[in-house]
């Protein structure tokens, strides 16, 4: 098998992952997002504070999922992967919809980076970066009326 091979094996493995991830998020299953991290996941995410890692990052699924009725539209754009022998890195433009409980439709765009290890030949999320960029105009708000 070539490097070649290996690489595009090994891309179209992280693809039916983030598939998978992305799934369980619609469902707002939190096991099943959880399935996707490594042991000592680091995440930046959109919520407060700058930092999640382990336990946090499962604490804020749990939180965050019943904020929505029903499932939560989650739609992947632009995805680009790089990978290494064992490191690997995909980003993309996602869009993340639905109703709040409160009744306010959410429909927001936000940029996602996300690092993959290599752990005993399954392609497992050590980290991840989601955010909104914001407006630089002196009011600090995020931009999330951009679309792409």
């Amino acid at each position: 098998m070539t490097i070649e091979t290996s690489r595009a094996g090994d891309e179209a493995r992280i693809r039916e992952r983030i598939e998978g991830w992305a799934r369980a998020v619609r469902a707002k299953d939190v096991d099943a997002v959880m399935s996707h991290y490594t042991r000592g996941i680091v995440s930046f995410d959109l919520a407060p504070p700058l930092q999640h890692s382990g336990a946090a990052v499962r604490r804020g699924w749990e939180e965050w999922f019943p904020t929505f009725r029903g499932p939560i539209g989650y739609e992947i754009r632009e995805l680009r992967i790089a990978v290494g022998d064992d490191v690997a890195f995909s980003h993309s433009i996602n869009r993340i919809s639905g109703t709040r409980t409160s009744g306010e439709d959410t429909d927001v765009w936000v940029r996602a980076t996300v690092c993959y290890r290599k752990t005993d030949g399954e392609w497992m999320v050590a980290h991840e970066h989601v955010s909104v960029p914001f407006y630089m105009d002196g009011s600090y708000r995020a931009a999330v009326d951009l679309k792409p």
